[in-house]
Order: C-alpha cells, then structure tokens, then sequence
C-alpha cells in the first residue's frame, strides 16, 4: 500500500512539472512523507533544493548536495503520517504521527512532532521542527 502512494505521489509531481506548472506545497510535503515512511530516502531527497536549509532541536545547517539530503532522510528515526496540515502560499505546517521505519525503531512512537516547509518551484527550501501547540485544558464542572 505504501509503495501503491509513493508511486501516486511521484506520478502527480511528475505529471506537475511535464505540464508547465510546478508542484503545490503541499503536494511536495506529501510525496516527502510517504516517501520517508516507505524507506525511499533516494525520493525523499530528491524533493529537496540545493542549499536547503534545516532547522532541528536547535540545529541549523544546509545541504550542499544531493548526498547531504540522502544522508538527513536517512538518518531520521521516525516515519510520520500526516495528521493535519496547513498551507500557506509557499509554506506548510505538517503535524505528523510518529512511527517506526523499516530501518529501525522511532524514538518516540505515537507522539506528535511538527514542521513547517517552504517549497519553492516544487522543491523543500526550508524544513523547520517546531514544537506541537498543546491542547487547551479541559475545564470539568464538580458534580455536587
């Protein structure tokens, strides 16, 4: 099923950029998804500009080549199903699901994690990890 999305979600970017126009935002974060959730870190890394630039836990470097983003994919822990997800203009914020990937065990399975991306002429110049806004409290009424 995995590979059946990834093989519908490389046709439509690919059916995008043979038209003339390029990809949407979103159409971007969602084929970068589905490819890391099925372990294609090749496909993953192809959605990435030259110089794109990175933002995680405090960390911030760029990608110099291909292999940099290779690299980066790969050695995320988690997958991520989209949960939600929020697009303006060029950026989209993605709520996702972690989860193991078949290269092994997610550090945090089940928990929430967040980025935003900027994707520009169908490539992601921006990855950022922002934190998961939390759910207001619940007010209860005492029962009496």
């Amino acid at each position: 099923m995995r590979f059946l999305l990834l093989i519908g979600a490389t046709l439509a970017l690919t059916g995008a950029s043979c038209g003339g126009g390029t990809a949407s935002a979103e159409s971007v974060v969602r084929a970068w998804s589905s490819a890391l959730n099925a372990g294609d870190n090749e496909s993953a890394a192809d959605l990435f500009a030259t110089n794109a630039e990175i933002v995680q836990g405090g960390a911030e470097h760029r990608f110099s080549n291909r292999a940099d983003a290779v690299e980066w994919n790969a050695a995320l822990p988690c997958s991520g199903r989209i949960v939600r997800i929020e697009t303006r203009g060029d950026s989209v914020t993605a709520t996702f699901v972690l989860g193991d990937r078949a290269t092994g065990q997610c550090d945090g399975p089940g928990i929430k994690a967040r980025a935003v991306i900027r994707v520009r002429a169908g490539k992601i110049v921006l990855w950022h990890q922002v934190p998961v806004p939390q759910a207001p409290p619940v007010e209860t009424t005492p029962v009496v």
